[in-house]
């Protein structure tokens, strides 16, 4: 039997834009990703390249042209009325911005509570409500008392902690972390994130943990997933993926991320050129008009999904993977 609690395969969503004619733009083209039980996924990639469309997606906010979406054995988008209000409850999200997604007019305790109003069922007696609120915000690390507060009273780190303990609010089975620290000063998305990873010890939950900054992705994923205008382009365990590798594009994110130790700083790969259009995206690999290792099949067909003969969970879609000593020696 799966472990994987998310099933995502060859899932594709593309927008009508304005005044471009008949061409949409492809947001996500063939997505696929697994997500199993109590792990952390790092999504990671270029502004643009359709994280948030695949958040936005899986938390049911878009629905997608084609492509299937299986959670613990359900196809979501197949739910209606009250199956799909209890289905909503398993997935949530923890914000970027701990500033703009609390109502400022709304006190901590009925922040917390909110979800509540849709789900009619959880908590419909006063003091279970409170008393549940109380627990959450213990379990954050906030203290009870922070209930009666509102969040112009608390730091940016506290309300990132009010918006968590809101996802947790419906008891959730995944929650998706978009940038959740991203806001925050380097002592406080450290607090954050060992709080992410005590509510997911203690809670089992699974973690979709979007985010630009590589160092923090390494600190949290189990698995990281690289995306690419659109397609997840390599996808396997975290150490093997920032170790060793095999897409030139994941070579050159790992070749910019910061390293305070000069004895691992390796020769910066810098690439050619700017991110093409999703309007008009290469044929062949997305990745090859800015690829030094490109040939002409690059642009003729859609590269494969090559493992890497170490990790067979380690896969890069490349005609030309880096699987050699070079891809090693990028080691962050």
């Amino acid at each position: 039997m799966s472990d994987n609690l998310l099933e995502v395969r060859d899932l594709r969503k593309s927008f009508r834009v304005p005044n471009v004619g008949k061409k949409r733009l492809c947001a996500l083209d063939g997505v696929n990703l697994d997500l199993e039980r109590g792990e952390t996924l790092g999504l990671v990639g270029e502004s643009g390249c359709g994280k948030s469309t695949l958040a936005r997606t899986l938390m049911m906010l878009e629905r997608p042209d084609a492509g299937t979406v299986r959670f613990d054995g359900i196809d979501p988008f197949s739910l209606r009325g009250k199956d799909l209000l209890k289905f909503r409850r398993r997935v949530q999200m923890v914000f970027q911005d701990p500033y703009a997604s609390l109502n400022s007019r709304m006190s901590a305790g009925d922040i917390i509570a909110e979800p509540w109003r849709s789900h009619k069922g959880m908590y419909a007696n006063r003091n279970d409500r409170d008393m549940r609120v109380r627990g959450l915000l213990d379990l954050v690390g906030l203290g009870a008392k922070a209930a009666d507060k509102y969040p112009q009273e608390f730091s940016g780190g506290q309300r990132q902690r009010i918006g968590i303990a809101r996802a947790l609010a419906l008891d959730p089975d995944v929650i998706v972390c978009d940038e959740p620290v991203s806001a925050l000063d380097l002592s406080v998305q450290a607090q954050v994130l060992n709080l992410l990873n005590d509510l997911q010890q203690q809670l089992q939950i699974s973690y979709i943990f979007i985010s630009h900054d590589l160092s923090v992705v390494r600190h949290v994923a189990d698995r990281v997933a690289v995306m690419y205008l659109g397609r997840i382009i390599e996808n396997g365990p975290t150490d093997a993926v920032f170790e060793r590798p095999n897409h030139p594009y994941t070579a050159a994110l790992m070749s910019a991320a910061p390293k305070l130790d000069s004895a691992h700083r390796k020769e910066r790969i810098l690439l050619k050129g700017e991110v093409p259009s999703p309007l008009d995206p290469p044929s062949g690999c997305r990745f090859r008009t800015r690829c030094w290792r490109a040939t002409d099949v690059c642009a003729s067909e859609t590269p494969p999904a090559a493992r890497d003969p170490h990790v067979d969970a380690h896969t890069a879609l490349c005609h030309h993977p880096l699987l050699t000593e070079h891809a090693a020696s990028l080691s962050v």
